[in-house]
């Protein structure tokens, strides 16, 4: 009786798995037209300029590389999220130019110019799991401009009663 329940357990897991790789199946098949690409990308104040142009997977911002540039693996992900969602990785050569903002902004105006380029490339095949996974829409988040008469955009000196 004990291995049926197990083997119950079992299929429904498995069912469970087939089901969540059935809805990420469009995400990328890799297959996409290997052609280069240009795309700006804007995040607070960072700007990014990017161009893919067909290689081996090689990062260069700023001259530098994707591990010095970015020493966080988790910025390094995000940047190369784009690529990773449509299985191009080790087609393209991506070379940007970025400045102003931080380390965060950089990173997300990369990701944004990433996905740019790689829908200018091939609409059909990329634009559909781009959209999807959020990488074409621009983060309009920016900092509040300080008002007169305050510290910062909200902070107001304090307030003494006597």
């Amino acid at each position: 009786m004990a291995e049926n329940t197990n083997n119950s357990t079992v299929q429904e897991t498995e069912e469970a798995v087939a089901f969540t790789t059935e809805t990420n199946a469009g995400a990328g098949t890799g297959t996409s037209t290997i052609a280069p690409g240009y795309g700006t990308g804007r995040r607070k104040e960072a700007v990014a300029r990017v161009r893919l142009v067909p290689g081996s997977g090689k990062w260069t911002i700023n001259g530098r590389t994707l591990e010095e540039y970015f020493p966080s693996k988790l910025l390094q992900r995000e940047v190369n999220s784009p690529i990773v969602l449509l299985k191009l990785e080790n087609k393209f050569d991506i070379i940007v130019l970025v400045d102003g903002g931080g380390t965060t902004g950089q990173a997300g105006a990369i990701r944004l110019g990433v996905a740019r380029a790689l829908n200018a490339i091939d609409r059909d095949a990329n634009r559909a799991a781009l959209k999807k996974a959020g990488f074409l829409t621009r983060d309009a988040r920016v900092v509040e401009r300080k008002k007169a008469g305050l510290h910062k955009a909200r902070r107001a000196p304090q307030f003494s009663k006597r």
